[in-house]
């Protein structure tokens, strides 16, 4: 489901059964990355649906990118293995307002 950052965040903070994934690459995460977010690279290709398939589908999944475009993909892959709860941050870490983390490197 796309939701938007004010629509996203609200559902997010109220979601004690949630996990914040991040589908963009290694050097995209190294400019910052929503706190917590686990982060899996959609460009893994079926490295990617397995290290998702791995996860724990009784949880709500809020998905991002850059933009919104991969974590839809990411959204609709993970619907397809059995997801029920996936949330698509429209614009992506591109608009987002809230807080970045910087990953030790």
């Amino acid at each position: 489901m796309d939701l938007s950052q004010k629509d996203w965040t609200e559902k997010l903070s109220k979601d004690n059964n949630s996990v914040v994934l991040d589908v963009r690459t290694k050097e995209e995460v190294n400019e910052g990355i929503i706190p917590n977010a686990v982060h899996i690279d959609i460009y893994r290709g079926q490295g990617f649906i397995y290290e998702v398939d791995e996860l724990d589908k009784t949880k709500n999944y809020y998905v991002y990118c850059r933009s919104g475009g991969r974590s839809a993909q990411a959204c609709a892959v993970m619907n397809k293995l059995g997801f029920k709860n996936t949330y698509n941050l429209v614009g992506g870490i591109t608009e987002w307002q809230g807080e970045i983390a910087f990953l030790d490197q």
